[in-house]
């Protein structure tokens, strides 16, 4: 394939996004017309997951196409400025920037806050965001955890102020101005990865309007949410407007569950949070639940997917380096050093999706999926102790909100997990 016929790449990353917060996943409260308009016209990803239940390690996953203990990333970094973060090695942005591609980030990292371990060490070209974790939407400064509070954004390596001006917003513009200049010229990858709606839920004043009829909690989510999806809407009419939507590639996707903690709040007390949506699914952020990892995830590309349709087979963001790599090349990369695998001829149609175990860990919690069943150990309900389950298996075909264990009515499936389970957690040694 010439590099005239590679597609464009761009991905958008929700933060803390719920299965069942946009209006395509069965949202009938949150305004969200651009991304269903896209998973109308594009592929849904009914059974995509995030490799980790939160943050850091899913976008480690995302980028080098690895688990998170192989990347080198498993618990949740830091905000203050020595921060290190992702091992150096090969990412998606490296790899099509060895293709020629134009390659840019807008949003938010999370990999690393010393500059040593800034976005642009990794093979991106252009960046703005935040390095961090979370910062306030219109100050842009990050006040969580025991250190002082820290500015968080950043113009390529230099600090740059736009108080008051709304976060997600200004992601989206720089997005879209990114796909404007490089329309013409050299294909791109323009990654989005939003810092919404990850608290603190901080919305204008015309998307609180929008959904002044939802109650307290589920209002300010709904109102990040609508402002992100508005954001999305530019970004999707850059492409239209500059001729490229119909030799792109958009890929949705959230790092993982909805968060259920207090810290969301903003009515002054320190409260339990319940304002994104599992969509029926057990657990939360931080859960290896259903309810933590599997994410709302689109992907479409005019001419190459099919439209309307619905891709029910499993998946991890760790798939999306290869299946990307496959769409620029023509034809799947010799990439060993990996774990994710090329999904874009099974999104096509054109092939079944391979037979694996999926896996997942995160603080203690165990995870395993093959087919419809999916053994878990010590697993919780949300980012905090204790374990509400500590050994079961589910059939996730009859049973998506994980209520009843099928063990004993299945124990070859049960003893086959197991050995899965235990041949990952001597990999996951290896690497750790």
């Amino acid at each position: 394939m010439t590099d005239h016929h590679r597609p464009n790449v761009v991905i958008l990353y929700a933060d803390d996004l719920g299965w069942g917060d946009l209006g395509c996943f069965g949202a009938a409260d949150i305004p969200t017309p651009h991304l269903d308009a896209l998973c109308a016209g594009g592929v849904k990803l009914s059974q995509w997951s995030a490799n980790s239940p939160v943050c850091s390690p899913s976008r480690a996953s995302l980028l080098t196409g690895k688990y998170p203990a192989h990347a080198g990333v498993e618990s949740i970094l830091g905000g203050r400025r020595d921060t290190v973060g992702l091992p150096h090695q090969s990412t998606l942005a490296s790899h099509l920037r060895e293709r020629g591609y134009a390659t840019g980030l807008f949003g938010k990292w999370h990999l690393g806050v010393d500059p040593a371990y800034a976005p642009s060490r990794y093979g991106f070209d252009e960046v703005f965001g935040l390095r961090a974790g979370c910062v306030d939407y219109y100050s842009h400064i990050f006040y969580w955890g025991r250190d002082n509070p820290v500015h968080d954004l950043w113009d390529g390596d230099d600090e740059v102020w736009l108080n008051g001006e709304y976060l997600t917003t200004v992601i989206g513009r720089r997005a879209a101005d990114f796909i404007t200049r490089h329309a013409s010229a050299d294909p791109f990858l323009c990654y989005v990865p939003f810092n919404a709606p990850h608290y603190p839920l901080h919305a204008p004043t015309e998307h609180m309007d929008r959904v002044a009829h939802l109650p307290p909690g589920r209002q300010e989510l709904a109102a990040v949410i609508a402002a992100m999806d508005d954001a999305i809407g530019e970004i999707l009419t850059a492409l239209d407007e500059s001729g490229a939507r119909e030799n792109t590639l958009v890929v949705f996707s959230s790092d993982n569950g909805p968060s259920r903690e207090s810290r969301n709040w903003l009515g002054g007390e320190e409260i339990s949070y319940t304002g994104g949506c599992a969509g029926g699914l057990r657990g939360s952020k931080g859960s290896v639940f259903e309810g933590g990892v599997r994410v709302p995830s689109i992907a479409s590309w005019p001419g190459h997917l099919p439209a309307g349709t619905e891709f029910d087979e499993p998946g991890l963001m760790m798939d999306l380096l290869p299946t990307i790599l496959h769409a620029a090349d023509g034809a799947e990369a010799d990439l060993p050093e990996i774990d994710g695998v090329s999904l874009l001829e099974a999104w096509q149609g054109t092939a079944s999706a391979p037979e694996r175990s999926l896996m997942w860990t995160y603080q203690g919690q165990w995870a395993v999926r093959r087919g419809r069943y999916k053994l878990v150990v010590g697993a919780r309900e949300g980012m905090d102790p204790p374990a509400s389950v500590e050994r079961a298996v589910f059939d996730l075909e009859a049973d998506p909100a994980e209520s009843r264990d099928v063990s004993a009515e299945v124990p070859e499936v049960a003893a086959e997990l197991e050995q899965e389970l235990q041949r990952w957690q001597e990999r996951h040694a290896a690497w750790t």
